[in-house]
C-alpha cells in the first residue's frame, strides 16, 4: 500500500491515497480526512478528500481500460484473474482482517470472517465469468436470432462503512466478471481494505485502470461519481435518503442502478419453534456488527402462547453480551462513528421517554477506552406496534420484541414497515413455513435460521423502501450486463 508517514500532534498518521489508473493519487487540492478507530476514537490515518476532479480522472482511466485493454480479455481470462485475486486476499487475510476491524470497530473474528467471505466472492464470480451464456430464439424461416450479454462499460460503486470488503466483493466481483471496469467510492468512515484489495488486483495481473478507488465525502466524491455522464451503471448500498439522490442522478443520465437501502427485518417465532436453535440466532442477528447490518433481525415477533418464555430467555442472553475494543473480540465492538453512536442513543432515549419497557441491557467492557463509540445492547419488550423503534431502522444493537396472536396477525405485523429486505421464520410446521415465506414482502426469507455465512451464492436485495435490483449469486451478473438481440436474416 502506497503510504507515507505524516507527523501529527501526539501520533503519527498513515496517509492513504487514491488508486487511479494504477497510480497513487492525492486530492489535487491536497485536502485530507482523518480516519478514526471506533474502538478508541483516535485518528490512525488520513485519506484524500477527493472531489469531482479525481472522480473524472478515475472514470477516464476506467473508460480507457474498458475500450483498449479489458475488452481484449476473454471471459475465461477474466475469471482466472478474479480467482487469483481471491487467492491473494486469502493469502493476506490476517493483514486485511486486522485492518477491517481497526477501521470499522468490529470484533477481530468478524473482521477476519468478512475478508474470507470477500475472497469467496471473487472465487465465485471468477468461476462464473465464462458461464454467463446467451440464448437462441426460434423465429421466422430464414432467420437466426441470438441473445448475448454485453458489459455496461464503466460501473460506479458506492460502498458503505458497515461491511466494506464484503459489499465491495459482491458488486465489483460481479461487475468485473461481466467485463466492466470499475470506479469505487468507499465510505469516508471506513473503507481502507478496498484500497489494499485493489492493489492486490494489480499484483495478480488485473490491468491498470480496470479497478479504481477514490476516497472522499459522499456529498462530494460520491455525488460526482453518480452524476458523471460517462458512468454506465451504478451500484449503491446505503440509506434510503441517499439512495433517492443516487437514483435521481442515474435517471438524469438515463442509466440503471441497483439500490440496497436497509431494512427492519422481522423474525417470526411460532409456538412450535425449536427455541434451543432459535434463541442464540435471534440474539446474534441483532448484536453482530453492533446491529449495523442492513439485514439485521431487529424485530422479534413471538406468538402469544410462548411470548413470556421467549422474552425471559432473550433477556438472559442479552444481559450476558459485552461490547469492547475490536482486539478483544467481544460480542460486538463500537459504533463506527460518534455520529452513529449519537443516532442510536437518540432512539434509545426517545423509546425510554415514551415508556417502552427495557427488559435487558448488555455491558460495555470496563477497560473499553473512554473515547470509543460504544452502545450497550438493549432489549425493549413488549414494544407497541406504533413505536418508532418498531418501524424505523436504527442500525444499532437494539431489539424490539412484540407479540402476535396467530399466523395472519404475524404476517401482517411482519409486513407492517416501509422496508422489505429479509425475514426469518421459526416453526416446525413445514406447510406453515412455506405459506408464511410466500406471504413475506421482502427479497430473502430464512426458515429456521437467519443469515448464511455471507450468502455469496444467494441473490440479495429488497422491495419497498429497501430498494431494487439484486446482488450476490449468479443473478447479479444480469444486473451488471445488458442483453443484446442479434437477428441474422440469411437466404
Amino acid at each position: 500500500m502506497d503510504a507515507t508517514e505524516l507527523t501529527r500532534p501526539e501520533t503519527r498518521l498513515t496517509s492513504y491515497r487514491n488508486l487511479i489508473g494504477g497510480r497513487s493519487v492525492d486530492a489535487q487540492d491536497g485536502r485530507k480526512l482523518d480516519v478514526l478507530c471506533p474502538s478508541d476514537g483516535i485518528a490512525f490515518g488520513s485519506i484524500p478528500r477527493s472531489g469531482a476532479a479525481e472522480i473524472d480522472l478515475a472514470v477516464r482511466a476506467a473508460r480507457t481500460a474498458f475500450e483498449t485493454v479489458w475488452c481484449r480479455f476473454t471471459a475465461t481470462e477474466r475469471g482466472r484473474l478474479l480467482m487469483k485475486l481471491g487467492d491473494a486476499i486469502l493469502a493476506h487475510k490476517d493483514e486485511l482482517g486486522a485492518l477491517e476491524s481497526m477501521d470499522t470497530g468490529k470484533p477481530a473474528s468478524q473482521g477476519l470472517g468478512d475478508i474470507v467471505a470477500t475472497a469467496r466472492y471473487f472465487e465465485f464470480y471468477g468461476s462464473a465469468a465464462d458461464k454467463l451464456h446467451g440464448e437462441t430464439i426460434p423465429f421466422l424461416n430464414g432467420y437466426t436470432v441470438a441473445v448475448v450479454r454485453d458489459p455496461h462499460g464503466v460501473t460506479g460503486h458506492i460502498v458503505p462503512w458497515n461491511y466494506p470488503s464484503q459489499i465491495f466483493g459482491r458488486s465489483v466481483g460481479a461487475s468485473l466478471a461481466c467485463g466492466n471496469t470499475c470506479v469505487v467510492k468507499p465510505a469516508e468512515d471506513a473503507g481502507l481494505t478496498l484500497l489494499r484489495i485493489a492493489e492486490l488486483a494489480l499484483e495478480v495481473g488485473i490491468p491498470e485502470g480496470v479497478l479504481n478507488v477514490v476516497f472522499g465525502l459522499g456529498a462530494e466524491a460520491g455525488a460526482a461519481l453518480t452524476a458523471h455522464p460517462d458512468v454506465d451503471f451504478v451500484s449503491f448500498t446505503g440509506s434510503p435518503e441517499v439512495g433517492t439522490l443516487v437514483q435521481k442522478a442515474a435517471a438524469e443520465n438515463r442509466i440503471g442502478c441497483t439500490l440496497e437501502l436497509g431494512g427492519k427485518s422481522p423474525q417470526l417465532v411460532f409456538a412450535d419453534a425449536d427455541l434451543d436453535a432459535a434463541l442464540p440466532v435471534l440474539v446474534k442477528a441483532i448484536v453482530q456488527n453492533g446491529g449495523q447490518t442492513c439485514s439485521a433481525g431487529s424485530r422479534v415477533l413471538v406468538e402469544r402462547p410462548i411470548f413470556d418464555k421467549v422474552a425471559e430467555a432473550l433477556a438472559e442472553r442479552f444481559a450476558a453480551t459485552t461490547a469492547g475494543p475490536h482486539e478483544q473480540d467481544r460480542d460486538l465492538g463500537a459504533m463506527v462513528t460518534a455520529r452513529q453512536q449519537a443516532r442510536v442513543k437518540a432512539f434509545l432515549a426517545e423509546a425510554r421517554a415514551a415508556g417502552v419497557p427495557v427488559l435487558a441491557e448488555g455491558k460495555i467492557a470496563e477497560d473499553a477506552p473512554s473515547g470509543g463509540f460504544y452502545v450497550k445492547p438493549t432489549l425493549f419488550c413488549p414494544v407497541p406496534r406504533e413505536a418508532r423503534i418498531a418501524c424505523e431502522e436504527i442500525f444499532g444493537p437494539v431489539l424490539a420484541v412484540m407479540p402476535f396472536e396467530d399466523e395472519a396477525d404475524g404476517v401482517a405485523l411482519a409486513n407492517a414497515t416501509d422496508y422489505g429486505l429479509v425475514a426469518g421464520i421459526w416453526t416446525e410446521n413445514s406447510n406453515r413455513s412455506m405459506r408464511v415465506a410466500r406471504a413475506m414482502r421482502c427479497g430473502q426469507v430464512f426458515i429456521n435460521g437467519f443469515g448464511a455465512a455471507g450468502g455469496i451464492e444467494l441473490p440479495f436485495g429488497g422491495v419497498k423502501k429497501s430498494g431494487h435490483g439484486r446482488e450476490k449469486g449468479f443473478e447479479a451478473l444480469y444486473e451488471f450486463s445488458a442483453s443484446k438481440t442479434i437477428v441474422h436474416h440469411h437466404k
